[in-house]
Parts: C-alpha cells; structure tokens; sequence
C-alpha cells in the first residue's frame, strides 16, 4: 500500500512538471517601427467669388477668395438684422497664421419698443357639477 501511495505521488509531481504551457503565438504579426510623414502637396492657386442678393428674403452676402499657393486672402460681407453690413478681411500664411479685420457698415436700426397691454387669461372652465339621484 505505501509502494502504491509513493508511485501515486511521483506520478503526480511528474505530470504537474511536464504540464507547463508553451508560450503562446501572438495572434496577429508584430506592425513596421516608426511612422511615415506624409507628403503634402504644395499648394495651387485660385481665385473665387460668389454674392447673393435677394431682397424678398433679405439675403444679401458675398466673399471672394484668392490664393498664390502660399498665401491666401480674401473678403466677405454680410447683411445682419439690424440694417448694417459686416465685412471681413482676411489673410492666411504659415507664418502669420489667420489674421481677421473685421468692420461694420451703416447704423444698427432697432424697431422702436411699443409696450402691449395686459391680456387677461382664458375663462376658467365651469365648476363640475356632482350628479345627486332623485328618490
């Protein structure tokens, strides 16, 4: 019986030593080093500009836009509610990065206040009458 016990126990520590794992694949292929800078086209010149002037809806705004590659300046206006025109002034560079000048036209027209009378609240509904039977 101890013979049996003993073999019992060798057997055992030796399964629990050959029983270590294999180190495990990874599952997906280690990535390349480093990153790409990528390659930036240099920039192409053009010219645009558009206006809207509808005086039913009071849309009136426009912009106009140009560019060397390098460097790009423009222009826009806007109609705003109040009756003046906005105009922006812009110019983009690497250097200077955005640079605005923004100018209002004209003079802000505001509707002249009128102050309304008090209005009374609905009638309320009439009291619910509770139905009482007749004997």
């Amino acid at each position: 019986m101890v013979h049996l016990f003993q073999v019992f126990i060798i057997s055992v520590l030796c399964a629990v030593a050959f029983s270590q794992d294999y180190p495990a694949k990874p599952a997906y292929p280690a990535q390349g080093g480093g990153y790409k800078q990528p390659a930036y086209e240099p920039g192409m010149p053009y010219n645009f500009n558009y206006a809207v002037q509808d005086d039913y809806s009071y849309n009136n705004f426009a912009q106009q836009e140009s560019s060397d590659g390098k460097i790009t300046s423009g222009q826009y206006k806007v109609l705003l509610p109040d009756g003046r025109t906005q105009i922006v002034t812009y110019k983009a560079d690497d250097y200077t990065g955005f640079v605005s000048d923004v100018q209002y036209e004209g003079v802000a027209k505001y509707p002249e206040y009128k102050p309304s009378g008090y209005q009374a609240g609905a009638a309320p509904y009439p009291a619910k009458q509770n139905y009482q039977p007749k004997y």
